[in-house]
C-alpha cells in the first residue's frame, strides 16, 4: 500500500536543498506525483524559474539549462510570473516516472538572473519494495556516482 509525503520550502535562487529520503534497509521507494513552484512574492516581480530535481547532489553544478539525457534529473518546472496582465503566470512541468530510494536534490534558478527567493511543494508516492528491488536502485545510484562526469579526489 502507498501513501503520499508532501515536501515544502522556500529556498534562494542558486541554492541546492537536499530532500533526505534514504533509510537504513533502502526498502522505501518513492516516485514523484506532484510538483510545483512559485515565487515568494507572486504578481510582483517578474521571475522565469527554472527548478529541477535529481537523484544526486548538484552543488555547483546549478544552471537553467536542461538536458533531459542526463540521467539524474528526474523533473523540471518551468515557471514564468509577470505583473503586468498582458503576461500571465505560465507552467511547465515535465517530470520522469522514475522510482528511487536516495535522497533527491532540488534547486532553483532565475533564467533572467533575478534573485527573489521561490517557492517549491513536492509530493512522493511512499511505497514499499523488495530486496532485490532494493539493490537494484542502489546500483543504479552508485553507476550514476561512478560514471562520465565524476572525478575522484
Amino acid at each position: 500500500m502507498s501513501k503520499l509525503k508532501t515536501f515544502k520550502g522556500k529556498i534562494p535562487i542558486g541554492v541546492q536543498e537536499k530532500i533526505s529520503l534514504s533509510t537504513n534497509d533502502g526498502l522505501t521507494a518513492y516516485r514523484i506525483v506532484r510538483f510545483d513552484i512559485m515565487s515568494s512574492t507572486p504578481g510582483v516581480g517578474e521571475v522565469e524559474y527554472v527548478a529541477k530535481i535529481y537523484t544526486t547532489d548538484q552543488s555547483g553544478n546549478e544552471t537553467t539549462s536542461v538536458d533531459f539525457s542526463d540521467t539524474d534529473l528526474i523533473a523540471v518546472n518551468y515557471y514564468q510570473d509577470n505583473p503586468a496582465a498582458a503576461y500571465p503566470a505560465a507552467t511547465t512541468i515535465i517530470q520522469d516516472k522514475e522510482t528511487f530510494n536516495q535522497d533527491i536534490f532540488i534547486y532553483i534558478m532565475d533564467a533572467e538572473g533575478g534573485s527573489i527567493p521561490g517557492n517549491f511543494y513536492i509530493e512522493l508516492e511512499q511505497f514499499s519494495i523488495d530486496v532485490n528491488t532494493s539493490t537494484y536502485h542502489t546500483l543504479k545510484n552508485i553507476r550514476s556516482l561512478t560514471g562520465p562526469g565524476f572525478v575522484f579526489l
